[in-house]
């Protein structure tokens, strides 16, 4: 870590869409902040808002709250987290939006400022909606991954057409209804290879495969190796580890 140049990191905030982020030293000036920040406080480049306050950009009403939030965490040395605030959206109206701020120290472990990340409450709940829709489908996979999949007992339990229940379930999590329950199996799979001394044959059953061949062909395309690799890779790693 040494070697890596200060505020590599930073510039991955540069490319997150629809997250806003910022940096301030101990005083509550702006030291840095994202593309999306800059702009939504108005400004065309990051200098531009070096130096400045909250008071400076923001409503009294909201740069005050800011501030306190700010002191708090500068004080506690304690991430403040899903603070649910009013921000200024796009438009410069107030609208609700999810804050998370972090102190940042200095190499003396003195706490020298903050970050922190702003992310539009509607905007993330829209974005988890159509989960939420399919969250007792999801529930059902989960405690029955090992029986016969059924589509359109997966469609009722959503409340939709089976025509309906696959478009929406591939559109939310990008890939079908069988695809998604195998995936659960490799993972169970996974687990019992890693922590087990089960035979293949019974992983393979334990986890919903019909058979030897089944599980070693679907686990073989899920996980590019052969499940005895995939255990003998994970022993290998970690009797290296317990050997440090």
């Amino acid at each position: 870590m040494e070697q890596l140049p200060p505020g590599q990191f930073r510039h991955l905030f540069d490319h997150l869409s629809g997250t806003l982020f910022f940096a301030k030293d101990r005083e509550g000036r702006l030291m840095a902040g994202n593309p999306a920040f800059v702009k939504r406080c108005g400004f065309l480049r990051e200098e531009q808002i070096v130096g400045l306050t909250d008071r400076q950009i923001f409503p009294p009403r909201l740069a005050e709250k800011y501030h306190r939030d700010d002191d708090k965490v500068v004080a506690t040395r304690e991430p403040l987290l899903g603070l649910i605030e009013l921000f200024p959206n796009a438009q410069g109206r107030p609208e609700w939006f999810i804050t998370d701020k972090l102190p940042l120290f200095d190499r003396e472990g003195e706490v020298c400022g903050l970050c922190g990340t702003v992310r539009s409450y509607e905007e993330q709940r829209a974005a988890i909606q159509p989960y939420l829709e399919l969250a007792d489908v999801a529930e059902h996979l989960k405690a029955n991954f090992r029986e016969r999949l059924e589509v359109s007992e997966l469609a009722e339990i959503a409340g939709l057409s089976v025509r309906q229940f696959e478009r929406k379930f591939r559109k939310t999590f990008q890939t079908t209804p069988r695809s998604y329950l195998m995936r659960m199996r490799v993972i169970k799979a996974c687990e019992l290879l890693a922590t087990t001394n089960l035979q293949i044959t019974e992983i393979a059953l334990e986890s919903g495969f019909y058979d030897h061949s089944d599980f070693s062909r679907q686990f073989r395309k899920h996980m590019g190796l052969a499940p005895t690799a995939y255990r003998r890779d994970k022993r290998a790693a970690g009797a290296k580890s317990g050997a440090r």
